[in-house]
């Protein structure tokens, strides 16, 4: 079962302009809660190993417990709904402090 900052390889698509694209690893941000309902869509944060530095990238570190090879940022401001059937099982998952980091983000960029 998934759960809450699970880093899961997922394809994006053909990006439009500046949106995220292309298979990337991301993070599962949807609430532990409804996780457990085994919801159809959840959601996600890509994941990019291009440092922009936007203030709405946190920096996720390489480590074997994240399953990534080389530091990245979750690009907060791409956040998106996707189905569960087009996840992977989970390479990783990011620390505490960084799912924190992600979520207080995402919510300063919708206003909450």
């Amino acid at each position: 079962m998934l759960t809450s900052g699970d880093i899961v390889l997922l394809d994006f698509g053909v990006p439009t302009g500046h949106e995220a694209g292309f298979p990337r690893p991301a993070v599962i941000v949807t609430a532990a809660t409804i996780l457990k309902r085994r919801p159809s869509v959840v959601q996600v944060v890509p994941l990019t190993s291009t440092n922009r530095g936007y203030d709405s990238e946190i920096r996720v570190a390489a480590a074997s417990s994240s399953g990534l090879t080389q530091d990245s940022v979750a690009q907060c401001q791409h956040i998106r709904s996707v189905s569960a059937a087009r996840l992977t099982d989970p390479v990783g998952a990011v620390s505490p402090v960084e799912l924190r980091q992600i979520r207080e983000t995402i919510a300063l960029l919708i206003d909450l």
